[in-house]
């Protein structure tokens, strides 16, 4: 990145900014396997139930929204993690403003997670009959 006169920096256009966009998602997919515990246990927890949709008789549209709850829980807990190294990059020193910030980040994952399960039983439920 190239900075300006007026201390803006320049930002690439086109399809470098895709390429570049593209790789930033990479690494940050790669910093949260190899750093995130919790973020490590949803994809593996996730990926499971996403080989096992086949075996389950979904319907097309039923086998989507099954997916989909698991990618959700993913964005969320990414979107989690990035607020807390944000967080602790700015100071590591107890502050409340930052334990709520930190709490409410773990509350969407909780959110995400019981929706996820109550999505999967929703849809599963009319089959175990």
């Amino acid at each position: 990145m190239v900075m300006c006169s007026d201390k803006f920096p320049v930002k690439a256009k086109g399809i470098e900014r895709v390429f570049k966009a593209f790789l930033n998602s990479v690494n940050g997919l790669r910093a949260a396997l190899l750093h995130e515990q919790a973020f490590q246990q949803e994809v593996v927890l996730g990926v499971l139930c996403i080989i096992a949709i086949p075996f389950l008789q979904t319907s097309a549209l039923e086998s989507a929204i099954l997916i989909v709850a698991v990618v959700l829980v993913w964005i969320t807990e990414l979107l989690n993690s990035g607020l807390e190294w944000t967080i602790d990059y700015i100071s590591e020193e107890a502050h409340p403003y930052a334990k709520i910030a930190k709490d409410m980040g773990s509350a969407a994952v909780m959110i995400s997670l019981i929706a996820a399960v109550t999505i999967w039983l929703i849809i599963l439920i009319p089959y175990l009959n």
